[in-house]
């Protein structure tokens, strides 16, 4: 892959199948997928450094999903894990499973995109303008004094604060829905444009006992507004206040004596909503949320004693060493062809729509909102909204009305209540995966990113390792893994969703026996025989009842198939025609004789018409 920075001899016009703007944590993944697909892919970055909230932001510190590394998320942990020396090495802090130095991370990232020979990188370079024209899009971009023009097939809007979806004329909410409009019982009673918190994270280091690295007094630093920070109470355990302070700082302890300092609770989260200003407005309003980094910065090494722990001076290459952008929890939310809320994500089987069996990334984080610092905010207990692991349907990254363009980041079709969830690192960095997959489809299809083929993308996907169900207990390592999410996106067995902690869980239950009923019910839908079959009993499913049900829905298949195709499907035992199945026998097979998941869905789930 070849990196390019500004240069006098840069093209003033370059060519690209596919332009993802922004490389952050979807941008990056977007354009690795996507090139490991067979095309020819350029990224554009503002800064010098891959990553976005992972890097660039300093949220170094995983939420979520450490138990279903999926994908390239899985691969970027693999990396940490390998540099710093296993698992152990990035437990630092208490408050993720998996802390890193930002500097490490984007460093990863670089080699990781550096080993793509189809994907070139375009640093310090910032869109100004996209249009449409005639095969694709026209994006305009400065890099230093030089103006550069990039021509793409198809455009993944990776920015922060989706800001290239907004140009491109793609419609988008901003703020809070109104419970009328979603369904969220939850949700404010009128839609307003209020967003979360933001968080301009700083990264301390220790400069050990006797130093004293405090920085100077911040303009209006007021003690009294930092006084409860110390507060690590649970809200997902509803404890009582419980102070603390040695307890928050290790809250985001990094590898090598560092800490990121992201503290929600009279820390430093602060309100703005900057998304509709211009990059110049947003840049003078984001003084305001470094000021009150810093302020808080001064409270913890006076107030607290923690002189020795200053501004690292090796992590971000900027003149006042904070991050070089702020962490965005929430941007514009596209208006897309599927909207995920938060009844699909507590009830997913029980929806008009069956966006599951559309899901293209997974996640397990609980609905979590920052909204301390805005006291208009309406009094919602987020915590409270109980949730399992859940897929994001495929379609919420694809806008409508708009063709060649594909949304990613926390700009996807969300609620706003789901974005509390879907804004989580992990699950950011599965949306670009797919959204790289997504582009890649449509391309090798000649067709637009909403025409293209659902269960082709799926596929992609899991041949990368990538889950497209939240199944916590059928790991990629698993021989049947491919088999077993194929037929939960599916539905004709489904999983069973537990709100757990921070950390919620779908479990499929591959060694649980299945009933000759559970199958055949599951089958009705997807075969038009069985819809009238009432001859099955909550008996154990057995090879014998389900060669009846494959034979009834139209698929002959004999023993001598079935023992002679045993092994090679790495099932367990000696195959009988009174041999009693599990639910991840019944599921490889169904897989493998009848291929139920090649039947073709559209965006909400439903089945397309062979004309469609």
């Amino acid at each position: 892959m070849l990196f390019i920075f500004i240069s006098a001899t840069a093209s003033a016009r370059q060519q690209t199948d596919l332009l993802v703007i922004g490389g952050g944590a979807s941008g990056t993944m977007a354009g690795i997928q996507a090139a490991r697909m067979g095309v020819r892919t350029t990224i554009i970055e503002e800064t010098g450094w891959l990553g976005g909230m992972l890097t660039s932001a300093g949220v170094s510190a995983i939420d979520g999903n450490h138990r279903l590394p999926s994908g390239l998320w899985g691969e970027f942990r693999q990396h940490l894990y390998q540099y710093y020396g296993g698992p152990d090495s990035v437990f630092t802090g208490w408050v993720s499973n998996c802390l890193f130095e930002p500097h490490v991370a984007n460093n990863i990232l670089q080699k990781m995109t550096g080993a793509e020979k189809q994907l070139q990188v375009v640093f310090h370079t910032r869109w100004t303008a996209i249009r449409k024209v005639a095969g694709g899009w026209e994006v305009t971009a400065q890099q230093g004094k030089k103006t550069v023009v990039f021509e793409a097939k198809v455009v993944i809007d990776a920015t922060e604060l989706g800001d290239v979806m907004a140009a491109a004329g793609a419609k988008y909410d901003i703020g809070m829905d109104s419970r009328h409009e979603t369904g969220e019982e939850l949700a404010p009673e009128k839609a307003n444009d209020i967003i979360q918190d933001l968080t301009y994270v700083v990264v301390l280091k220790d400069y050990g006992k006797g130093k004293n690295k405090t920085i100077k007094k911040p303009e209006g630093y007021n003690p009294a507004e930092f006084a409860h920070s110390c507060d690590v109470s649970d809200p997902a355990s509803f404890d009582s206040p419980d102070n603390n302070c040695h307890h928050m700082m290790h809250y985001g302890r990094l590898p090598n004596n560092k800490y990121m300092i992201n503290w929600p609770k009279s820390g430093n989260d602060y309100y703005l909503n900057i998304i509709e200003k211009t990059p110049a407005e947003r840049e003078a309003a984001l003084k305001a949320a470094k000021l009150h980094s810093l302020r808080f910065v001064y409270y913890l090494q006076t107030a607290l004693g923690y002189k020795h722990l200053g501004i690292a001076d090796d992590e971000f290459p900027t003149a006042d060493r904070l991050p070089m952008i702020p962490y965005h929890r929430e941007s514009r939310r596209v208006k897309a062809e599927a909207l995920l809320t938060v009844n699909h994500v507590s009830r997913p089987y029980d929806q008009p729509q069956a966006l599951y069996r559309t899901g293209i990334a997974v996640g397990d984080y609980t609905i979590d909102h920052h909204h301390e610092k805005n006291q208009a905010a309406p009094k919602i207990d987020f915590v409270k909204i109980r949730v399992p692991s859940y897929n994001v349907p495929m379609g919420s990254l694809v806008p409508k009305g708009v063709d060649g363009l594909i949304v990613a980041e926390k700009s996807i079709g969300v609620t706003n209540m789901v974005n509390g969830a879907t804004r989580l690192q992990p699950v950011v960095l599965g949306i670009g995966q797919a959204a790289g997959a997504l582009a890649a489809v449509a391309l090798r299809q000649n067709v637009q990113p909403r025409e293209a083929d659902i269960r082709s993308v799926q596929q992609a996907l899991l041949d990368a390792k990538a889950y497209i169900m939240p199944f916590i207990d059928v790991p990629a390592e698993h021989p049947h893994f491919a088999a077993l999410q194929r037929i939960g996106a599916t539905g004709i067995l489904k999983g069973t969703g537990i709100p757990y902690k921070w950390a919620n869980q779908t479990w499929f239950y591959p060694q649980r026996p299945v009933s000759c009923y559970e199958i055949t019910d599951g089958l009705r839908l997807y075969y038009e025989p069985l819809r009238t079959y009432w001859n099955a009993s909550g008996d154990p499913l057995t090879i014998a009842f389900l060669l009846e049900l494959f034979e009834k829905a139209g698929k002959k298949v004999t023993m001598e198939e079935i023992t002679a195709g045993w092994k090679a499907l790495q099932l367990q035992g000696t195959p009988e025609l009174n041999t009693e199945l599990n639910r991840g026998a019944a599921a490889v097979l169904i897989d493998k004789y009848l291929q139920p998941f090649q039947r073709k869905v559209d965006f909400v789930g439903q089945f397309k018409t062979i004309n469609q």
